[in-house]
């Protein structure tokens, strides 16, 4: 335990040194919220190489700034773990030497758990034997698949826990970055476009041109640092994230050709609503409902978001044609790459808008006679945006009464002038 622990013995941890060193580097807003009051299991979930561990780390160091004993904090990858008997004998040994030390609250962190076989046996049954009553545990893991599924194991046992979810950087974090706090950043969905993105005009120039990166980089911590570095992004960063993406879905036992189908089929249709029988069709797998399984695993493992129509009534129809988005640009670019797949930037922005909004508010879109790109849902009302990036045919339809229109000029204002979370 003590070399993933050095401020045991009064030595800086290696993750946090590097992440110091760096030029552009951001503390997650994540490290703010998380409550530190026992008893709490909290789960900290997002996609890989999103920076998590980084995260973590991070939050370690503060605590220590702040004057937490070293001794109370254990940080355990569990990516070298095989089964809960072994997590299991890592936590008595910490707990049995807390015991020892007469220790008042402990901070014990496991790092990408789901990597354990029934992982959630280990904290359950020590749960239950009131061993953590003086703890804040935080468990991440990067599929939403097995960590969301085991919480459930744990009525009425998580304390003041929480759930956090870290995603890469929204295009108003991304400008952040940049501009410090120069940018002013809210949303009032009763302003207008034009309210909305007036106090950052002054800075439009260069808000645009760090959008056309943003476009190459995405919001994931190596692409962003290639770039700003390099001027580019290496191969060995994309070959990093694409070995993610192979790597976890072999793991759900996913056939890669499949997949690698799925995922031109997807990019190709240019964010047209489609229906897993189109998907079935135009590839090499039988059936609709291997199809549905497919995009479930990629909305889990946090690549794509998936939207339903919505109805003037407000009801989903879950049977209705979907729009698929992936959540982030820099994911779209290695795939395109990876497909031999070719991505128009007015459907690439389109996703942006998209998954952005499905940060915050349960989105959806609109096509019958006419159609609405982005449909959200607040406080029962439908408001609608429709994206031009380029020439586009519209019409507004009846039954929303708000839509707006974001246009090419406006997209990257509009973005950096609203906190997404």
């Amino acid at each position: 335990m003590e070399r993933y622990n050095p401020w045991w013995i009064g030595e800086e941890d290696e993750n946090f040194q590097n992440w110091q060193q760096k030029q552009i580097k951001w503390i997650p807003d994540i490290i703010e919220k998380i409550t530190l009051e026992p008893f709490s299991l909290h789960f900290l979930t997002g996609p890989r190489q999103v920076g998590k561990t980084t995260t973590i780390k991070i939050l370690i160091h503060n605590l220590l700034e702040n004057g937490e004993n070293p001794h109370n904090i254990l940080y355990y990858p569990c990516d070298e773990l095989i089964n809960f008997q072994e997590l299991g004998e890592i936590l008595d040994n910490f707990i049995s030497r807390q015991i020892s030390r007469n220790s008042s609250i402990t901070i014990i962190i496991l790092d990408e758990i789901t990597f354990v076989k029934e992982w959630w046996r280990a904290i359950k049954s020590r749960i239950d034997q009131n061993l953590f009553k003086k703890s804040i545990l935080i468990i991440t893991g990067s599929s939403s698949i097995e960590l969301l599924k085991e919480k459930e194991r744990f009525p009425g046992r998580r304390g003041n826990g929480q759930d956090y979810l870290l995603l890469p950087l929204s295009f108003q974090e991304y400008t952040s970055l940049f501009l410090k706090d120069l940018v002013i950043s809210s949303f009032n969905s009763s302003l207008t476009v034009e309210q909305i993105i007036q106090p950052n005009l002054i800075y439009k120039n260069r808000i645009q041109a760090l959008f056309q990166d943003y476009l190459k980089t995405g919001g994931f911590p190596i692409p962003i640092q290639n770039f700003f570095n390099l001027k580019k992004i290496q191969m060995s960063t994309k070959r990093t994230y694409l070995d993610w993406i192979r790597g976890d879905l072999l793991k759900f036992k996913k056939n890669e050709t499949y997949m690698k189908e799925i995922f031109k089929y997807l990019l190709e249709s240019r964010v047209s609503p489609i229906s897993w029988l189109s998907i079935s069709k135009n590839t090499s797998i039988n059936s609709p409902h291997t199809v549905n399984a497919y995009i479930e695993t990629l909305e889990n493992l946090y690549l794509l978001n998936i939207l339903y129509l919505i109805s003037p009534e407000k009801q989903i129809k879950y049977r209705k044609n979907k729009k698929i988005h992936f959540i982030d640009p820099f994911i779209v670019k290695i795939l395109s790459e990876y497909t031999n797949s070719t991505v128009l930037s007015e459907n690439l922005v389109e996703s942006i808008v998209a998954s952005h909004f499905s940060r915050i508010y349960p989105t959806f879109y609109w096509k019958n006679h006419s159609e609405v790109d982005v449909v959200l849902l607040i406080d029962s009302i439908l408001i609608g945006f429709e994206i031009k990036w380029g020439p586009k045919r519209w019409k507004k339809p009846i039954h929303l009464k708000k839509v707006s229109v974001l246009e090419k000029d406006t997209i990257p204002l509009f973005l950096a002038s609203i906190k997404w979370h």
